[in-house]
C-alpha cells in the first residue's frame, strides 16, 4: 500500500507551498510547525523569517493565510487564525483526520513507510563473555539494541546482528589446562540437579571450572606455567587445545541462551561473531597501520597518536595496537572487525551499543579505522549508554557489594509481576486464573517492565533500577500501556456485534481528536526513533497515546454512545489505539497480553 503521509506533514506542506505563493524568496523557509494546545497545529516560522527579511511577522502570517485554500469539498485545513506577534493557529477537519486513520488502519504497517535507499547496518550488541556469568551491566546493551534492531528492520533496512563476545584470551589458558588435567570437570551434574534450565547448569558448570582453575592458578606455580605455555598453543590452533576451547565456548553459549530466552530476545547463533573470529587477521591488521605510518612504535608498542588525547599529566596517551610483548589488546581486535564489517559485509553503517565509559576507546579505534582508509567518514557510530544505579545513586550492586546477576534480577521482576496479575485478576471480574496463565502473564509484564524502564530513558543518562515503580499499573511504565491494551480488548469481548467503522462525516468529541491525532503520528515518530537511533521516543509516544485513550474511554462511551455510527467510530479509534500499542511495543521487545 501507498505510504499514507501524517496530517502534520500534509499541513507542512501546505503551509510551506503558501509561503512560496506569498514570499517567493522564502521558498526554503521551514514554518516550524508543531502540535499546540490553542488549534491543532501552530506555525512559528513566520516570526524568524519576518526578522530575516526586516518585515513584519503579523503581515507576513496574513499573507500565508490568504494563500492557504480551504477546500469545503475536501477540506483538510478547516480554520486558520492570525495569533500573537505572527503564529498561525491551524485547526484541521474532523473528515480528514478519520480518513487519515482509516488509511492507515487499512495498511498492515499502519502507514509507517519503508526507507528511501536503505542500506545494510552491523550492530554490535550485548557482547558478554565466555565461561562469565551475565550481570546488570550487560541489560541495557542487548535491550537497547535489540529495539534498535526491530525499529531498523521495520524502516526496511538490512540489519546484521554482531555480539561480539569475550572468547580469546590469557584466562582460556588457565580454563584448559585445567580441563586437560581433570577431564570431566565440564560433565558433572551432581550440583546442577536442581537447575531450572540447561543455561543455569551450564554456567553452575563453569563457575566450578572457574573457581577450581583459578585456585590451583594461585596457589600452583608449575600449574601457572603450564597454564600461560596453552595460550600459545590456542592462538597457534592445536587440536586438543581447541577442542577443548570449543566446550567452553558452547557451554557459555548454552548459558546465554538461557538468559537471552528469559528476557524474550532473540540472539541467533550465527550472529555470535567473538573476538576468535578475527585471530588470524591480527598481524595483517598491525602490518598494515605500520607500513602506512598510521601507526609508530613506542617503547616497543605500536601505537596510535592523537593531538587531543593526553593523559593527566598533558603527555599523549596513544591507542596501543599491540602491546611491546607481541601480544594484542581490544584495539587490534575492534579495528580487524571493522574492516571485515565493510570490506566482507559490506556494511554502510557500523553501530556500537557500547557502555558511555568506553567512549574514549571507540572515538580512538573509529579514527585509526579512518586514517587507514577502511572506514568512510561518518560510517561508525557509537550508542552509548548510561549506568544503572540502584535507590542510592550508586552503580546497582548487591548487598554485598557484589555485580548483580542479570538472571536474578529478571526473575525478581518477574516474582513482582505475579503478585500484580494476580492482584489484577482478583478485581477485573474476568474470571479465575490458573497458576500456569499467571506465570505467562508474569513473564510478559515482569520483562515488559524491565525492558521499558530501560528504553524510556535517553541511552545516554544514568537510570535507577527500581522494580516497585517499573511494575506499577501508575505512571510511564509498560503495566500502564499493557493495561491500556488489554482493556482495549475487554471491550471489543463486549461489543458483540458491533464492528469497528471509521465515520469521516462525524464530529468528533474533544478527547476523541486528541487520541486521533496521536494516532495518526505513530508513523512520523517511527521514521524518527530509527534515524535517529532513539528508542525512547517510541516509549514516550506510547505512553502519551495510553494517556489520551484513557482520557478518551472515561469522557466517550464506545458500547453506549448515542447512535449506532458513532459507537462505531468509537470503537474504530479503540481497535486502531491497541494495534499501534500492539506493534509500538513489539518493536520495542515487549509483549501485549490480550487480558491483564
Amino acid at each position: 500500500m501507498a505510504t499514507v503521509p501524517s496530517l502534520a506533514a500534509t499541513v507542512h506542506q501546505r503551509v510551506s507551498d503558501a509561503l512560496s505563493a506569498a514570499l517567493p524568496e522564502a521558498a526554503s523557509a521551514d514554518p516550524l510547525l508543531r502540535r499546540s494546545d490553542r488549534a491543532d497545529f501552530q506555525a512559528n516560522g513566520m516570526l524568524a523569517l519576518a526578522k530575516k527579511l526586516k518585515g513584519n511577522p503579523r503581515e507576513l502570517a496574513a499573507k500565508v493565510t490568504e494563500a492557504l485554500p480551504v477546500d469545503e469539498e475536501n477540506a483538510v485545513i478547516a480554520h486558520i487564525e492570525v495569533s500573537g506577534p505572527g503564529f498561525l493557529n491551524i485547526t484541521v477537519a474532523d473528515a480528514a483526520i478519520m480518513a487519515n486513520l482509516r488509511a492507515r488502519r487499512q495498511d498492515e504497517r499502519l502507514g509507517v513507510p519503508y526507507k528511501d535507499n536503505p542500506g545494510t547496518t552491523v550492530i554490535d550488541y550485548s557482547q558478554p563473555n565466555v565461561a562469565k556469568e551475565m550481570h546488570v551491566g550487560h541489560l541495557r546493551s542487548t535491550v537497547i539494541g535489540d529495539a534498535v534492531v526491530h525499529l531498523l528492520e521495520h524502516r526496511g533496512e538490512k540489519v546484521i546482528r554482531r555480539h561480539h563476545i569475550g572468547d580469546w584470551g590469557t584466562n582460556f589458558g588457565m580454563l584448559i589446562q585445567y580441563l586437560i588435567e581433570h577431564p570431566h570437570e565440564l560433565d558433572h551434574e551432581s550440583d546442577t540437579a536442581g537447575a531450572k534450565d540447561a543455561g543455569e547448569a551450564a554456567m553452575a558448570r563453569l563457575n566450578r571450572l572457574y573457581k577450581s582453575s583459578r585456585a590451583l592458578f594461585d596457589s600452583d606455580e608449575d600449574f601457572k606455567s603450564r597454564a600461560r605455555d596453552r595460550v600459545p598453543a590456542l592462538q597457534s590452533g592445536d587440536p586438543e587445545t581447541l577442542a577443548l576451547w570449543h566446550k567452553i565456548v558452547d557451554e557459555s553459549k548454552t548459558y546465554f541462551q538461557g538468559v537471552y530466552d528469559e528476557l524474550d530476545v532473540e540472539i541467533r547463533d550465527p550472529d555470535i561473531v567473538g573476538e576468535s573470529a578475527y585471530n588470524d587477521d591480527l598481524q595483517q591488521v598491525v602490518k598494515d597501520l605500520e607500513e602506512s605510518g598510521v601507526a609508530v612504535r613506542s617503547e616497543g608498542a605500536l601505537c596510535v597518536f592523537f593531538e587531543d588525547v593526553k593523559g593527566p599529566d598533558g603527555t599523549p596517551t596513544p591507542l596501543i595496537v599491540q602491546k611491546s610483548n607481541g601480544g594484542f589488546g581490544y584495539a587490534a581486535t575492534d579495528l580487524a572487525a571493522i574492516r571485515n564489517r565493510i570490506g566482507e559485509l559490506k556494511a554502510d553503517t557500523l553501530l556500537y551499543v557500547v557502555d558511555a565509559r568506553q567512549s574514549l576507546h571507540f572515538r580512538m579505534v573509529f579514527e585509526t579505522a579512518r586514517r587507514a582508509g577502511w572506514l568512510p567518514e561518518g560510517a561508525a557510530r557509537q550508542l552509548p549508554f548510561g549506568t544503572v544505579l540502584g535507590k542510592d545513586g550508586k552503580p546497582f550492586k548487591t548487598r554485598e557489594g557484589e555485580t548483580v546477576r542479570l538472571v536474578d534480577l529478571l526473575d525478581e521482576a518477574v516474582e513482582r509481576a505475579a503478585s500484580v496479575v494476580r492482584e489484577k485478576a482478583a478485581s477485573g471480574g474476568e474470571g479465575e486464573l490458573t497458576e500456569e496463565e499467571v506465570q505467562r502473564r508474569a513473564q510478559q509484564v515482569g520483562i515488559g517492565a524491565v525492558k521499558y524502564a530501560d528504553l524510556s530513558n535517553s541511552m545516554t543518562r544514568d537510570y535507577v533500577f527500581d522494580l516497585d515503580r517499573m511494575v506499577s499499573l501508575q505512571g510511564d511504565t509498560s503495566v500502564y500501556l499493557q493495561y491500556a491494551y488489554a482493556r482495549v480488548r475487554s471491550i471489543f469481548r463486549k461489543a458483540g456485534e458491533l464492528r469497528p467503522v471509521a465515520h469521516p462525516e462525524l464530529e468528533l468529541a474533544p478527547a476523541e481528536r486528541a487520541l486521533a491525532l496521536h494516532l495518526d503520528a505513530f508513523a512520523d515518530t517511527l521514521v524518527t526513533a530509527a534515524d535517529e537511533y532513539e528508542p525512547h521516543k517510541v516509549t514516550a509516544y506510547l505512553y502519551e497515546l495510553a494517556t489520551l485513550y484513557s482520557r478518551f474511554f472515561e469522557n466517550c462511551p464506545v458500547l453506549k454512545a448515542d447512535t449506532k455510527e458513532q459507537s462505531e467510530n468509537r470503537l474504530f479509534l479503540c481497535d486502531l489505539t491497541a494495534e499501534v500499542l500492539h506493534q509500538g511495543l513489539a518493536l520495542l521487545g515487549i509483549r501485549t497480553p490480550e487480558r491483564l
